[in-house]
Formats: C-alpha cells, sequence, structure tokens
C-alpha cells in the first residue's frame, strides 16, 4: 500500500490529477488537471518565466522549487522554447506568479494524491 502511495503522488506530481484519476477518483482528477493546466496556461499567455536551476541568488531557489511542481511543463519548457517570459509586457510578473502558484497548488493535489492511496483521505 506505501508503494501504491507513493506512486500515486509521483503520478499526480508529473501530470496534475493523475494520481487522483489512477485511484478511479476522474471527476476530481479532471478537474485538478483543468484548473491547474489553466492557471499554467494562462501564466504562459501572459509572458511568464519557468526559471531553470540557477543558484547565484538564493530567493532562485525558492523560485525553481515552485516551477518544478510543473514537473511536465518544466520538462517541456526545458526542451521546446516555451516559458522564456516576455519582460516587455505588463503582465510579466503576474504571468511567472501564475506559473509558480499553479507549481505550488500542484505539489498540495499530489499530496492528497498520496493521502487518499494510504487510506487517510477519501
Amino acid at each position: 500500500m506505501k508503494i501504491k502511495a507513493w506512486l500515486c503522488f509521483l503520478a499526480g506530481w508529473f501530470i496534475p490529477g493523475l494520481g487522483h484519476i489512477v485511484q478511479k477518483k476522474f471527476l476530481r482528477g479532471l478537474i485538478f488537471f483543468a484548473c491547474i493546466a489553466g492557471m499554467a496556461g494562462l501564466g504562459l499567455a501572459m509572458g511568464g518565466k519557468i526559471y531553470s536551476f540557477r543558484f547565484d541568488n538564493p530567493l532562485m531557489v525558492l523560485t525553481v522549487f515552485a516551477d518544478l511542481g510543473n514537473s511536465l511543463l518544466f520538462l517541456l519548457a526545458r526542451l521546446l522554447p516555451i516559458g522564456q517570459g516576455v519582460l516587455e509586457k505588463s503582465t510579466f510578473e503576474f504571468g511567472t506568479t501564475y506559473i509558480a502558484g499553479a507549481g505550488l497548488l500542484n505539489y498540495l493535489v499530489a499530496l492528497d494524491a498520496f493521502d487518499i492511496a494510504r487510506g487517510k483521505k477519501s
């Protein structure tokens, strides 16, 4: 049971809501996916930036941690030219905040899937 809980956590972290879908909580998983993907999509549309690993500034560690919450989006941003950030847009900071917020929210959703798999929550 413990391995299943960790697999649900990792699935939910990699793709938002997948940890719930694996546990046959389809509506909850789809709602989580739509909300988190929509939030990250809005952030990208606003010209937000997905930061990469740079540890010259201590606050960058926290920003990278937040962006790692969107693990699939983070990987795609490293492979494709998305999430570069458009500093000239007036919505740049809001977009970056939306992306980071979506990542942090995805951590909570993955932990929720973990708790459900462990039987601590229904």
